[in-house]
């Protein structure tokens, strides 16, 4: 007979490096160049800010989940504290944004391959890198965790070499073909804030987009081994992947290259390398951030299996979906989202030029909605069971105070997509989804209370 649940085969260290792996993406390594485009320096603060939210946002996460370990993902709690509608909305909105995710990372898989094969055309890496990650997903949990574990070790040394070797050459004072590598090159191309609070400003869609996939630590809950010991270590460790990763990483590259070279549509860890005369450094990053976007894009693909799998266990999916193979694995989940996800292939073929910015506002604004969700949750969790929260060694700081202060920043980021028109039409597009969700939702609610009437 096969089994009902999922398998706990996610251990320590495939956690703790799907951690990094959530926080460190394609918004990175892709979306980077139009953020530093649009703010210039002043992005270091940008992501300063985002970063302390997301690190809040992820400790509500954590004190919900461990308040009760029965919880396999954060829609659980949803619908202890919210009801069904909203666990209903939340689980469909939250695998719509991972679908998102993956075709924006398929997307950037077709660009960094064209640094080597120009005339390849973008939509054909995304779909061969879809067909591999689908195959290797069906697999077993404990292969995604190896492979996760793997795609985010070599996204982590790679860093970690360029800032070393960023600050090496800065110290010397290399030449690019832009002038010489310094510190000053941070404000010395029109100050911190080159473009004033505007550019500053408009840079948070992509430096929030830089940050989605950080809670995703959450959805491995249902498969971690002992989540009690290794949640809260990989939770607490985010402020210094942060600043590590981005702080040091962005810093590292305005110094050695003024920011106001760098090209909005290409990676800026591939040109700053490029610029600097090394060609098989910039190839090496190159592959890098090719590794990275296929780590994403794998992230994506687990997310939306599992997402998809707890949707139609409570009834909120077609039940044909909570298959599972022998080893565990939810395969006609895994197909459905795959297929989905091919819309973002489709769309490579039709917009290349485009698609990249439409997906990630509409992904961002989804990812709003999941964060404000949480928050919600946990601010209901606090007032209505005094018991969990007396239990509970994992306490959000500074509740109910940091509650309204990540609210207010979501408010401000959904006041920052409306600004640019290139990202404006993400809150056209995503309200469709919502009503068409609550239609849907009260549609089935009336179709069970007739069959049961």
């Amino acid at each position: 007979m096969q089994e009902e649940n999922l398998a706990r085969g996610l251990k320590n260290r495939h956690v703790q490096l799907i951690a990094i792996g959530g926080a460190i993406g394609t918004g990175l390594f892709l979306g980077s160049g139009k953020s530093i485009n649009l703010a210039g320096p002043s992005i270091l603060f940008a992501y300063i800010v985002t970063g302390i939210i997301c690190f809040l946002i992820m400790r509500a996460l954590g004190e919900l989940l461990l308040s009760n370990l029965g919880y396999h993902s954060f829609v659980d709690f949803v619908k202890e504290y919210l009801g069904n509608g909203a666990a209903f909305v939340t689980g469909w909105t939250y695998w719509f944004c991972w679908v998102c995710i993956a075709m924006a990372d398929l997307t950037a898989v077709g660009k960094y391959t064209q640094y080597w094969l120009p005339n390849v055309p973008q939509w054909l890496p995304g779909l061969i890198a879809l067909v591999v990650l689908l195959i290797m997903n069906l697999a077993t949990v404990k292969l995604f965790g190896e492979l996760e574990f793997w795609f985010a070790l070599v996204k982590i040394i790679a860093i970690l070499a360029l800032i070393v070797v960023g600050l090496f050459l800065i110290f010397k004072g290399f030449s690019t073909s832009e002038g010489v590598s310094s510190f000053s090159n941070l404000w010395s191309h029109g100050g911190w804030f080159p473009h004033g609070s505007n550019g500053f400003i408009l840079s948070f869609q992509m430096v929030v987009f830089a940050f989605v996939g950080i809670e995703m630590v959450g959805l491995t809950a249902g498969e971690t081994e002992d989540p009690e010991k290794v949640m809260p270590k990989a939770i607490n460790n985010i402020p210094i992947r942060i600043l590590i990763f981005y702080i040091g990483a962005l810093l590292v590259i305005m110094s050695i290259y003024p920011w106001n070279k760098v090209s909005p549509v290409e990676s800026p860890f591939v040109q700053v390398f490029a610029a600097m005369g090394i060609v098989s450094a910039a190839t090496i990053i190159n592959f890098v951030v090719l590794t990275s976007a296929a780590s994403a894009c794998n992230s994506a693909i687990f997310s939306t299996s599992r997402m998809m799998y707890s949707l139609a266990k409570e009834d909120n999916a077609p039940k044909p979906l909570t298959k599972l193979t022998r080893r565990q694995v939810p395969s006609n989940a895994l197909f459905f989202s795959a297929v989905i996800i091919l819309v973002g292939i489709v769309l490579n073929y039709v917009m290349p030029d485009d698609v990249f910015t439409l997906i990630t506002s509409i992904s961002t604004v989804c990812f709003i909605y999941i964060w404000g969700i949480l928050i919600i949750c946990h601010l209901k969790y606090r007032k209505t069971r005094p018991d969990l929260v007396k239990v509970n060694k994992f306490k959000m700081p500074l509740y109910p105070f940091t509650n309204y202060l990540i609210l207010a920043f979501l408010a401000f980021i959904v006041v920052v997509l409306a600004l640019a028109a290139d990202t404006r039409t993400s809150l056209f597009v995503t309200p469709v989804w919502f009503v068409l969700l609550v239609i849907i939702y009260k549609i089935q609610s009336r179709k069970k209370q007739i069959e049961q009437a």
